[in-house]
This record gives structure tokens, C-alpha cells and sequence, in this order.
């Protein structure tokens, strides 16, 4: 995939604590659309990914989903956001038995709103993807906390420990 000047300029969009996060609203695992304007009232743990069913991916997945009823207890909902479609997403919560909300970002709207679209590279190759990150969204709708180039194991218990202290008023 070629740079746009556009891509480059979109992938320095950075938010911080304190700022309002931006709304989405993306097809789901389920069919339904998720919305963040539907979660006000309660705290939203949103992490970014880059790809059903890749190693890091599924690990944060399976982490993210054997702590969702302590999350739940905590008054969050736990929303993964990745560029996979709907159907995928279906798959990999099926195959891995994974409880948890996933949303379908395939147009980068909500990746790019939050800054999370950027360059990358690998291999001496350069390219636009997804970084590994997570928003604590606040139920006022603010950001409480952001986690940037996560690394996968022992993330969500983390952002859980982050939100039982009290880190998303």
C-alpha cells in the first residue's frame, strides 16, 4: 500500500487523557452495530488490534475475555476494534470461545479518529496498519487512561487494575 500525504498526516492524530473520545459506531461480531454513545453512563475499555486470529492478537483476546465478568463487575464493557469484518470476528470469538464485544472497523474511521492508524514497518517494508493500543473511557465519555504500543500478555489485567482503582471517573 502506497503513503498518501492524507494517511500520514490522519496517523498523527493523537489524543490524550482528559479528551473527549470520539464516537463510533461499527457493525459487530453479533450483526449489531456497537456505539459508544450507547455506553455513556458506564466505563468502556476500548483496545485496538491488528488482526483476528494472529498470535498477539488471539493471546490479548483470550486475556481481555477471562477477565470480561470481572470488567463487568468493575461497571465496564470491553469493546476489541479491528480492521477484520464482521464474519471474522464471528469466527475467531466462535473458534476461541471468546466473551467479549468485537467491532468491525474495515473503513479505519475509528482507528484513525483515535490516532491508532499509523505508519509501520517490517522487514524494511513501510506500510499503514492498526497499533496495538487501549482507551479507558470514562462514563462521562472522557479518556481516563491510554495505553500505547501495548504488548498483549498481561494487558488486560492491567487495564482491569487500572479501572478497579478508580482510574475512570
Amino acid at each position: 500500500m502506497r503513503l498518501t500525504k492524507s494517511d500520514k498526516r490522519k496517523a498523527r492524530t493523537m489524543l490524550a487523557e482528559g479528551d473527549m473520545a470520539p464516537d463510533f459506531d461499527l457493525p459487530s461480531d453479533g450483526g449489531e452495530n456497537i456505539s459508544l454513545k450507547a455506553f455513556r453512563g458506564q466505563s468502556v475499555v476500548v483496545y485496538f488490534y491488528p488482526k483476528d486470529d494472529t498470535e498477539a492478537c488471539t493471546l490479548e483476546a483470550q486475556e481481555f475475555s477471562a477477565l470480561n465478568r470481572d470488567f463487568k463487575r468493575a461497571g465496564a464493557v470491553v469493546v476489541g476494534v479491528s480492521p477484520d469484518s464482521p464474519r471474522r470476528h464471528h469466527n475467531f470469538k466462535c473458534k476461541y470461545e471468546l466473551d467479549l464485544r468485537l467491532a468491525s472497523d474495515q473503513e479505519k474511521t475509528a482507528a484513525v479518529a483515535y490516532g491508532v492508524w499509523v505508519e509501520k514497518s517490517m522487514y524494511g517494508r513501510t506500510f499503514m496498519g492498526v497499533e496495538r493500543a487501549t482507551f479507558l473511557i470514562s462514563p462521562s465519555g472522557r479518556i481516563a487512561r491510554i495505553w500505547r504500543k501495548v504488548s498483549a500478555k498481561g494487558h488486560a489485567a492491567e487495564v482491569l487494575a487500572a479501572l478497579e482503582n478508580k482510574s475512570a471517573k
